[in-house]
């Protein structure tokens, strides 16, 4: 047995491996925020983004564009607050070191780029160090991080068909939590969510079902969300709404209105995205998205919660 996450010290949450930070998760109930952050923006001077997001609530922390190959995050060591003054670190320590700062577990997204993709946009080239591959997963395992989000930023070409086949690469090769699914349409033009990518990820062997949030892409309605979150829990896999699609600045009100309407749809963890700035969720918006679905007790809680407990 482990404890729920969301009353979880950080020693107890850094000593979870991938099963049981899965179990603390389910354990939640439906109350756990996950906050996405762009590494190559410094937040304030002296921070990272990531710091700024789990003083606001954020349970787990999921990086954006950082290169596992040559890691680069910004804010995380004195004197590299811009990518030219930056060195990448070959050591392995930079996620040992953030996760110590933070006290969360820490994801990385792994993109699933598809070259035979049917754009219906412009194709956006990403480095081998951001997309998913057997090598990028060992060596998101040999940096420590604690789980790996398989999905597509804007115009990558990212497909479902890829999202499955590299679920297995990553079972194969990284031991924490697999993460994943379509926040939008990733530049492809396919559904982004539909039963059968779903029912071939979870046999591929995905712990947990990334879907968009409803509200934030056109014609994914509480029924369809429902039926995939139920789908979901019968084969032991959990389920996270995302919100990636500039609507993490729509303000408090919107947020909240997310916030519930896919609790009821069951979904195990709640994403909030970097696109509202473009570096990470205004750190405002992620308190209204924590309160609305564990109350003001929880959210107070865990922004109060010391890191070194």
């Amino acid at each position: 047995m482990v404890k729920r996450l969301i009353s979880a010290d950080t020693s107890e949450v850094l000593a979870m491996n991938g099963a049981k930070l899965k179990q603390s998760i389910k354990a939640s109930e439906g109350r756990v925020i996950v906050s996405e952050n762009v590494v190559v923006h410094e937040a304030y001077e002296g921070l990272t983004t990531a710091e700024l997001a789990a003083a606001f609530g954020a349970d787990l922390i999921l990086l954006n564009a950082l290169d596992v190959f040559e890691p680069v995050i910004l804010g995380l060591y004195p004197g590299e607050a811009t990518l030219e003054q930056a060195q990448p670190r070959h050591d392995r320590e930079s996620i040992h070191r953030l996760q110590k700062l933070v006290g969360r577990p820490i994801g990385v997204n792994l993109e699933p780029v598809d070259p035979a993709a049917k754009m219906a946009e412009d194709r956006l080239e990403i480095p081998k160090g951001r997309q998913a591959s057997a090598a990028s997963l060992q060596e998101a395992e040999k940096l420590g991080f604690n789980f790996v989000v398989l999905t597509g930023n804007p115009g990558t070409g990212v497909t479902n068909k890829q999202i499955a086949a590299n679920i297995k690469v990553a079972k194969e090769n990284f031991s924490g939590l697999v993460i994943a699914g379509k926040m939008h349409g990733a530049g492809v033009a396919e559904p982004v969510v539909s039963v059968d990518a779903v029912t071939e990820f979870l046999a591929a062997g995905a712990d947990v079902i990334l879907v968009p949030a409803v509200g934030t892409v056109p014609g994914l309605n509480e029924q369809q969300l429902t039926e995939i979150v139920e789908l979901a829990h019968q084969h032991d896999a959990l389920v996270m709404s995302t919100i990636g699609t500039s609507q993490e600045g729509s303000g408090a009100s919107f947020l909240e209105n997310i916030a519930i309407r896919n609790k009821i749809c069951g979904v195990d963890m709640q994403h909030i995205g970097d696109a509202a700035w473009g570096i990470q969720s205004p750190f405002e918006n992620i308190y209204p998205l924590s309160k609305a679905i564990r109350g003001e007790r929880h959210t107070v809680q865990r922004m109060a919660r010391s890191i070194n407990r």
